[in-house]
């Protein structure tokens, strides 16, 4: 028994590690999953819509305390850190969890549960049956909670643990996440992942196997109608069908389309998901870096979810370089973790990304796109 209890120990550790860094990496990202979640519950439960409500106005400051704890609770499990409360801990915690993906693939209302934050998607069934798998290994711990043996290094490993998982949310929070997932990271091409992706359906159909009298699964097509009787059919690939990136639109105030023109040449977009707390000296170092781009002829555009007609007076009273354009507001959330967040691209491909607090020097541009 003791060896199974330090496997599944070593084990839950190891996924609440990987689980936990992956998103706390980007706890925005995350914060975003949380607030859907509690949308639907105020929507669903009417008698608590205040709550949910308040949750979800608190989204993003919950994203970085529970994926920063998964990171944590990983280690001290791994190193055996005060087992009576952690195995607690950690079993409320995938409760929580496998109510979450259950609610979400029986009512169909969150069609990805963020698990992995944006490294891995999991239909809602496989997250659920990920979670009871995950549940039936963290009752072992919980069986054994008070056999385990404290590691000398549990304590120091766990407060280093702390210190590391709040650091690199708290980073991703004011900068850019240390890690991208997004189809908009530093290397991708923005125009080819809107292409379409080339990759052939799988199909599955069922049948009516009338000498049998039951239905039976093929991925090929049965011709003999005497004996088969189509019934439906399922595309097993859905996902991999479609384009990484769908959305992205840019047009001007009048409602010209300018997409294609965002990906010509040597561009710097600005990206506005909102204008409250963007300090004096960002808008103005913005405004200055985009007049020394243009002596370069590098075109800035600003791009924003914002009403234009609104937005027109805040970007000609600070001077933002170039035009403004609008963007679809959940496509921004994507492409910008904080706010402002500056782009460089060279014919559409992302040579550089920089948030609003470490906006790039006219030499660091011009050496990107060398």
């Amino acid at each position: 028994m003791k060896l199974i209890a330090n496997i599944a120990r070593i084990l839950v550790g190891i996924e609440f590690i990987f689980s936990g860094f992956v998103k706390v990496v980007d706890p925005y990202g995350t914060g975003l999953k949380l607030q859907e979640y509690f949308e639907v519950f105020a929507e669903d439960l009417p008698a608590l819509s205040g709550f949910f409500e308040l949750l979800a106005g608190q989204a993003q400051f919950l994203s970085l305390v529970f994926c920063a704890a998964e990171l944590i609770l990983g280690v001290a499990l791994l190193f055996s850190f005060k087992m009576k409360k952690t195995a607690w801990i950690v079993l409320g915690l995938m409760a929580f969890f496998t109510f979450l993906t259950f609610y979400s693939a029986y009512f169909n209302k969150v069609t990805d549960c963020g698990c992995f934050g944006d490294f891995l998607h999991l239909k809602p069934w496989h997250s659920f049956y990920k979670d009871i798998f995950s549940v039936a290994v963290i009752l072992i711990i919980f069986a054994y909670r008070k056999k385990y043996n404290e590691s000398f290094l549990a304590k120091p490993a766990t407060f280093l643990a702390t210190i590391i998982a709040f650091g690199i949310g708290l980073y991703a929070k004011r900068y850019l996440p240390i890690l991208d997932f997004l189809p908009y990271a530093e290397g991708k091409s923005l125009p080819k992942q809107m292409e379409p992706t080339g990759v052939k359906p799988i199909i599955e159909y069922t049948f009516l196997d009338k000498d049998e009298n039951k239905e039976i699964e093929s991925i090929e097509y049965l011709m003999d109608t005497a004996r088969y009787k189509y019934v439906s059919s399922i595309v097993l690939n859905e996902d991999d069908l479609k384009p990484k990136i769908t959305d992205y639109a840019v047009s001007d105030i009048e409602g010209n389309d300018y997409t294609q023109e965002s990906f010509n040449g040597k561009k710097m977009l600005i990206i506005f998901k909102k204008t409250d707390g963007v300090s004096e000296e960002e808008l103005s170092e913005l405004s200055q870096l985009g007049q020394e781009l243009a002596g370069e002829n590098i075109e800035s555009m600003v791009l924003t979810s914002l009403i234009l007609d609104d937005f027109k007076g805040y970007f000609e009273q600070h001077k933002l370089p170039g035009n403004f354009y609008n963007t679809d507001e959940k496509v921004l959330k994507a492409m910008a973790r904080t706010n402002p967040v500056i782009y460089v691209l060279n014919d559409g491909v992302v040579k550089g990304k920089w948030s609003g607090h470490n906006i790039p020097s006219k030499n660091e541009v011009l050496e990107i796109l060398d």
